[in-house]
C-alpha cells in the first residue's frame, strides 16, 4: 500500500488504481445504492466545489451534521478534509439544548443534514443564524469551478465531542495526521485488504462507527456496508446477502442480535471476526459469537485516543476473553499505579492518533504527551490488559477497593439479568457502599417468584459463592431500564441520581 499523508490521497489513489471497485453500499429502510472509488471522488470534488463556492466554506472551518449514516455524509468528511475544514458529526439521540451546547461551542460555518433530520436541523439552524443545507444538494454536479486544495497533515479534519458519561462534553479534535495513524494501526492489527467486505451499522457520529472499521476499510481499498442505523434483523439479514468479511459492535447491539429470533438460523460463516468497540464486554454476549465459531475482538480506546489503541485480535480472542489485547503498532500504554506494588492503575496512552487538544485549544495531554484515560486496568505477565473500571467508579469500601466491572461481568451472566450496572454509594459506615441496579429480563426462570426479596436473594447467593464478603452489593435496586449514552454506555452519574432519589 503506497504511503498516504491526507484523507485526499486515500479516494485520489484508488479512484485511479481501481476506479470501478466497490467503495460503499448504503443500505436504507427501502434502499441499496452502490457508490465505487471513482464515484466517491467524483462526489468528492462536487462537494468541495460546492462547499468552497456556494457555502462559503473556508479552511479551519467547523460544518456540523446532523442526521443517519448516509454515503454523502462520508463524502462530507473527504470534502472538508480537502479543504482544510472540519467536521462535526452531531449525536442525533440528544435532545435539542445538547445539539445547541455543541454548536455555541464550536460555531459552525454552517448545518448540513439529512431528510431524516430536516425538521430539527432547520429549527436549530434558525437559532444559531446559520445556514442550513441539505445533505442531497452536497454533491450535486454543477458548473462550478474546482476548489481550491488546503489538506494538511497537521489541519485539524474532525471534532468529535465526548459522550458524557463523566461530566460535561468536550470537543477532542482530531488532525488528518491523527485520523492516518489511527487508520494504519486499526488495518495493521485487524489485517484488512482489498478483499474485505466490512458491515457498518454503529453511527458515524461516534469515531467507533467512523473510525475503527470505516475509515480504515476506505484505506485499505475494502468495501463499506453501510447502514443508515442499526436493525438487528436488518443487519442480520445483510450478514446472509451481502457476506461481509468484518463488523463492528457494542454490547447493546450483541445483545439484540443473540437474542433476535433469526440468530438462530442466520449464516455466520462469512464473519472472519467480530470487533466490539467497549471496554469492557459481557461473557455471556462473547460466548454467542464463539458458540458459533466467531471470534469476538475487543478495542479499547476513547473519542481522545482515535480510538484504535488497545486490541484483541483474534487469534488470542478464544484465549483471552474479558481482555482488551495488547497495544496496538505505534501505541504506548502505561499504568499509573497509585502504589509501586499495586496491581491495578490508570491507563495513560500515548501515540500519533491521540488528539493533542480539546476545542479549540485546550490540552488534552499531560506534560509527557500522556492521555489520562481515567479507565483502569491489570496488566497480565503475557503483557495483555484488562479493563476493571473507571477511576471515578472504584468503590473504597472499609478500606478495600471494589471495581464495579468485576461485579458487572458476574451478574451480566446471570439469567435473572437483562442488564446491570454497580456504583458506590456514601455510608456512614464504611465510606461506602456497593449499590447493585438491576433490570429484571420481563419473562424470569420458571423457578423463581417474582417478589424482591426473592430475585435479590437469588443473585445475593449467586455472588456469594463467587466473590469475596466485602465485594458484595449492600443494596439491591430493580429499574425498568438504565440510562445510557448513544453507543450503550451507563450513564453512572444520571443513574447515581436516580439512585439517591430512591434513598
Amino acid at each position: 500500500m503506497q504511503t498516504t499523508s491526507v484523507l485526499d490521497d486515500i479516494l485520489a489513489r484508488h479512484a485511479r488504481e481501481r476506479p470501478h471497485a466497490l467503495a460503499l453500499r448504503a443500505i436504507g429502510p427501502d434502499s441499496r445504492h452502490d457508490f465505487s472509488y471513482e464515484d466517491l471522488a467524483h462526489r468528492t470534488g462536487h462537494a468541495a466545489a460546492r462547499l468552497w463556492h456556494a457555502w462559503g466554506v473556508r479552511p479551519g472551518d467547523r460544518v456540523a451534521y446532523l442526521g443517519l449514516n448516509q454515503a454523502d455524509q462520508i463524502v462530507l468528511l473527504f470534502a472538508l478534509a480537502r479543504l482544510g475544514a472540519i467536521l462535526v458529526p452531531l449525536n442525533y439521540r440528544l435532545a435539542p439544548p445538547e445539539w445547541s451546547a455543541v454548536l455555541a461551542d464550536c460555531t459552525p460555518r454552517c448545518l448540513v443534514h439529512d431528510a431524516t433530520w430536516a425538521a430539527a436541523a432547520t429549527t436549530l439552524a434558525l437559532q444559531h443564524g446559520l445556514p442550513a443545507h441539505a445533505l442531497q444538494t452536497l454533491a450535486a454536479p454543477g458548473a462550478l469551478p474546482a476548489a481550491p486544495v488546503h489538506a494538511d497533515p497537521a489541519a485539524p479534519a474532525l471534532l468529535v465531542y465526548t459522550s458524557g458519561t463523566t461530566g460535561q462534553p468536550r470537543g477532542a479534535l482530531h488532525t488528518q495526521e491523527n485520523l492516518m495513524a489511527n487508520m494504519a494501526a486499526a488495518i495493521d492489527v485487524q489485517a484488512l485488504t482489498a478483499a474485505d467486505l466490512i458491515a457498518t451499522m454503529l453511527p458515524l457520529f461516534h469515531v467507533g462507527g467512523l473510525c475503527i472499521q470505516t475509515l480504515p476499510a476506505l484505506c485499505a481499498g475494502a468495501a463499506v456496508i453501510l447502514h443508515a442505523r442499526f436493525d438487528a434483523g436488518a443487519t442480520l439479514a445483510s450478514f446472509a446477502q451481502d457476506r461481509p468479511t468484518l463488523t463492528l459492535q457494542v454490547p447493546a447491539t450483541m445483545k439484540a442480535l443473540v437474542e433476535h429470533p433469526d440468530w438462530v438460523t442466520t449464516d455466520l460463516s462469512c464473519l472472519r471476526a467480530v470487533w466490539a468497540g467497549s471496554s469492557t464486554l459481557p461473557e455471556a454476549l462473547i460466548a454467542a459469537f464463539h458458540a458459533r465459531g466467531v471470534p469476538v475482538c475487543n478495542v479499547y480506546g476513547a473519542t481522545e485516543t482515535g480510538p484504535f489503541s488497545i486490541a484483541l485480535a483474534p487469534k488470542q480472542a478464544f484465549s483471552h476473553v474479558g481482555s482488551c489485547g495488547w497495544p496496538a503498532p505505534g501505541v504506548e500504554v502505561r499504568l499509573a499505579r497509585p502504589t509501586a506494588h499495586a496491581d491495578v492503575g490508570e491507563v495513560l496512552l500515548r501515540a500519533p492518533n491521540v488528539v493533542a487538544h480539546y476545542w479549540p485549544q485546550q490540552r488534552a495531554l499531560d506534560d509527557g504527551g500522556w492521555f489520562h484515560s481515567g479507565d483502569l486496568a491489570r496488566q497480565a505477565p503475557d503483557g495483555s490488559y484488562t479493563i476493571v473500571g473507571r477511576a471515578r467508579d472504584l468503590i473504597i469500601s472499609g478500606g478495600e477497593n471494589i471495581y464495579p466491572a468485576e461485579i458487572e461481568q458476574l451478574l451480566a451472566g446471570h439469567p435473572l439479568v437483562a442488564e446491570c450496572a454497580v456504583l458506590g454509594q456514601p455510608d456512614a459506615q464504611w465510606g461506602e457502599i456497593a449499590v447493585a441496579v438491576i433490570v429484571l429480563r420481563p419473562q424470569p426462570l420458571p423457578d423463581v417468584n417474582n417478589g424482591l426479596s426473592n430475585w435479590e436473594q437469588t443473585l445475593r447467593d449467586f455472588l456469594h459463592a463467587r466473590i469475596a464478603r466485602y465485594k458484595q452489593p449492600r443494596r439491591w435496586l430493580a429499574l425498568p431500564a438504565l440510562p445510557k449514552t448513544a453507543l450503550g454506555k451507563v450513564q453512572k452519574q444520571l443513574l447515581m441520581k436516580q439512585l439517591l432519589s430512591n434513598i
